[in-house]
């Protein structure tokens, strides 16, 4: 019980400390730079090119795009704010002593991981999902669209805003902070682009290009869960209107995620998180 209560203060702590770093500034920044602009394109985009005169299929399907490409902005704006906010939680206190003063009570070391991973996880998801359903708000609000699983697709992108999390806490318990946010957000990148080039294989049929994507979604998470909040988002029946003519297409997913799948993005996290448990465990302070 004395375990749980530590890490719960520990995730407190560390929620607190979020909230004060320039991060976070910057992060609410840039969300409302994204719904103003979002909002205003959609606006625009329904009085300029007629949206409400294409068909009710055809409107659905630009809606679904459209809303894909900002959620894969809010998603990038997740990926840098949580990224850079992982690595000074950890290795900076660890670099500056901090950690040291806090180790030297009765706290052990996986206590301290779990408690700062806990209260990130809380902080990053909140803020995904938040963003997330406000974003929905003006699409439904500019548009008169409305996703058909918001809830599941909300899910998603927190899940993918954890498992980024986990990977950039493990490289701050071995690199410094800035080089663990920078690595992070380029695996990030890296494996969006290698989904993109496995769907170009797979709408060309080759499959030695499409295993790319295949192989990326495994080895990071991050894109394989992206694409599952994609399906979340767009209208599954305006998809199957227009058939194999959006086959590849970046911002559409023509599938949703498996069970599988769901638990090896699950089991992935457990292991990175025990990797950086170890690695901690064992770097000096």
């Amino acid at each position: 019980m004395t375990g749980v209560r530590t890490v719960l203060t520990i995730a407190g702590l560390t929620l607190r400390e979020a909230r004060r770093r320039r991060v976070v500034l910057a992060l609410a920044v840039l969300t409302v730079l994204l719904l103003g602009l979002s909002g205003w394109g959609f606006s625009r985009l329904a009085a300029e090119s007629g949206l409400d005169t294409l068909t009710s299929g055809q409107a659905r399907l630009a809606a679904s795009q459209l809303l894909n490409l900002v959620m894969f902005g809010l998603s990038l704006i997740a990926a840098l704010g949580t990224a850079f906010l992982a690595g000074p939680t950890l290795a900076g206190e660890t670099e500056s002593g901090i950690a040291l003063s806090v180790l030297a009570r009765p706290v052990r070391r996986h206590q301290v991981l779990l408690g700062k991973w806990l209260g990130l996880v809380t902080f990053g998801s909140a803020y995904v999902v938040l963003a997330g359903l406000a974003q929905c708000l003006v699409v439904l609000a500019t548009v008169d669209y409305w996703p058909p699983r918001p809830a599941a697709a909300l899910a998603l992108l927190a899940a993918q805003t954890v498992v980024l999390l986990t990977l950039a806490v493990l490289l701050s318990t071995v690199v410094s902070p800035m080089a663990s946010g920078v690595v992070a957000v380029g695996l990030f990148g890296a494996t969006w682009i290698a989904g993109v080039v496995g769907g170009v294989g797979a709408a060309f049929g080759n499959e030695g290009v499409a295993r790319v994507g295949t192989i990326s979604r495994m080895v990071l998470p991050t894109d394989g869960l992206w694409r599952g909040a994609m399906h979340g988002f767009q209208d599954s029946a305006a998809i199957a209107q227009v058939g194999a003519e959006m086959e590849g297409f970046p911002f559409l997913s023509d599938a949703p995620l498996t069970g599988a799948y769901l638990a090896w993005a699950a089991v992935w996290v457990a292991m990175v998180w025990g990797l950086a448990a170890i690695s901690f465990q064992r770097r000096d302070l």
